[in-house]
């Protein structure tokens, strides 16, 4: 059934339900190591489930809540807590880079990619002390 509710969130972002564009779009979003076609081809055909920090970006980027797209509509399981909110609003800074990246070519992005990658491993987030 996660194939099915892939492919209509898929559908409802305005999205074909192809792997070759699945691979490319998600490929886009996440910063781990790229997947291949053969590991979208089996999220579509339901051979296979993505990993929780896959199934996160999905999510996101088809404005989906993460556990009803693995798990289905389960509102007759809830216990009465409001959903998380997953939007964080943008600057106008992000939002104009955000902007100047999609204009990049392919292999652009992917350099930005890495080189922001590199960065956030070399400095990783501290929690605020005092």
């Amino acid at each position: 059934m996660f194939a099915e509710r892939l492919k209509a969130a898929l559908e409802a972002a305005g999205y074909e339900t192809r792997p070759s564009v699945l691979e490319r779009e998600f490929n886009l979003r996440y910063w781990g190591k790229p997947i291949t076609f053969q590991a979208v081809r089996r999220w579509l055909r339901g051979d296979s489930i993505p990993s929780q920090d896959k199934l996160q970006v999905l999510a996101r980027w088809l404005s989906v809540d993460p556990h009803r797209l693995r798990y289905g509509d389960t509102t007759h399981y809830a216990i009465g807590e409001s959903p998380a909110n997953w939007e964080v609003e943008s600057t106008r800074e992000e939002r104009q880079l955000l902007a100047l990246y999609r204009e990049l070519p392919v292999a652009q992005r992917k350099v930005v990619r890495d080189i922001i990658e590199t960065f956030a491993k070399a400095y990783p987030p501290t929690d605020c002390q005092e």
